[in-house]
């Protein structure tokens, strides 16, 4: 849906997936888009194939983030609208160099860094906005507030980590509309077939069992974020949770502020330079 008020769009985890999907759509419907993504090749190619601004960041080095932040606020002056997409499965436990667990600062520490640092940005434009990718998985997450890196907890090929980074993320976005006045949305695309968790042994077996056709096209699952990010007005509730189109379904600790308080002042407490 083409708009008549075009909107100046931040978008990581661009080069691939739902990412590159609603870096097209958005485009197509007259949105100026601004592409983020970790692999300067990729990142590159849906760049120039758009004919559209690129940054790229390694978002497991909080040094990147601060970077990129500081490129936006420079380069895209008139941003009214982050899309914090980037993230994905880690099946194996590992740390980043700034020594955090991958699946917390790859999902949620260098979302809510990025996110803080463009606080400002986004209130001061006429219409800020911003949607970060949730998942169906933040159910069968759990927030630990001292073992946020899940160190005293199975592994369960990182599924487990991912669900309880899912549901900081939903947490945090209720969180960061409620301090900031920003509109935020959190997002569910479903169950889409791209390169998400390629390294986890259990997508591969899915993969394999249905000989790659299994979940929504990256097109598909790009239709939620694009009117989030794009439409003159959202109808929902600044905070809501959506689950494609429609207003989703929270687990009781998903819709409990007092968690997501929490979760928000220890994350201040750890997170060096977070805003």
């Amino acid at each position: 849906m083409r708009t008549d008020h075009p909107r100046t769009i931040a978008l990581t985890g661009a080069s691939s997936g739902i990412g590159a999907a609603a870096a097209r759509a958005l485009v197509a419907d007259g949105h100026r888009v601004v592409v983020v993504g970790r692999d300067p090749d990729r990142t590159a190619r849906i760049a120039d194939e758009l004919g559209i601004p690129r940054f790229v960041a390694d978002l497991d080095r909080l040094e990147a983030v601060h970077s990129l932040a500081a490129d936006l606020r420079r380069e895209v002056p008139d941003l009214d609208t982050l899309v914090n997409n980037a993230g994905g499965l880690v099946s194996h436990r590992s740390r980043t160099v700034d020594g955090f667990e991958t699946t917390l600062q790859r999902n949620v520490i260098a979302p809510f860094v990025l996110a803080n640092a463009l606080a400002d940005v986004l209130t001061a434009a006429q219409d800020g906005r911003m949607v970060v990718t949730a998942s169906l998985a933040h159910r069968f997450g759990h927030v630990v507030l001292d073992d946020l890196d899940g160190a005293r907890r199975p592994w369960f090929g990182g599924w487990r980590a991912y669900g309880t980074a899912k549901l900081a993320a939903v947490l945090l976005t209720r969180q960061w509309t409620q301090r900031t006045g920003v509109p935020a949305y959190s997002y569910h695309p479903g169950l889409v077939a791209t390169g998400f968790g390629a390294d986890s042994a259990s997508m591969r077996l899915m993969s394999f069992a249905t000989g790659g056709n299994y979940g929504l096209s990256p097109e598909a699952g790009a239709v939620g974020l694009v009117r989030l990010a794009g439409d003159d007005v959202v109808e929902e509730r600044p905070g809501t949770y959506l689950d494609g189109l429609n207003a989703g379904t929270l687990s009781r600790e998903a819709r409990d502020d007092r968690v997501g308080a929490a979760l928000w002042e220890r994350l201040a407490a750890v997170v060096p330079g977070w805003n």
